[in-house]
């Protein structure tokens, strides 16, 4: 379970990467889950004015990834070594996702 990230010199070097992170499509289903129940707890949390909500989002949108890592890819989340770019590749991805713009590398 070991990937080499090297050094990136901007956030497009390392969405190359973070995409071949990420090829398997159950993967990819449970960052786009994650993603989506993230968006869900901050809408209900806005709604219900309750805080509770907010403390879900990262359980799950981390959770659902990670789990997508563990179980289909076989690697570790670049989170720990890149969490900035991490987290905005994600949103990258999903928004891709949403838009049906092909983001699958070869």
């Amino acid at each position: 379970m070991t990937n080499k990230i090297d050094s990136f010199h901007s956030f497009n070097d390392f969405y190359v990467f973070y995409l071949t992170q990420h090829n398997h499509p159950k993967c990819r289903a449970l960052h786009y889950l994650g993603s989506s129940c993230v968006i869900l707890s901050i809408v209900v949390s806005l709604f219900t004015q309750s805080l509770w909500y907010l403390l879900l989002a990262p359980v799950t949108g981390y959770g659902f990834a990670w789990l997508g890592h563990l179980l289909f890819e076989k690697n570790h989340p670049a989170t720990f070594k890149y969490p900035l770019y991490s987290f905005l590749a994600d949103w990258v991805m999903y928004f891709q996702w949403l838009t049906r713009k092909n983001t699958y590398s070869k």
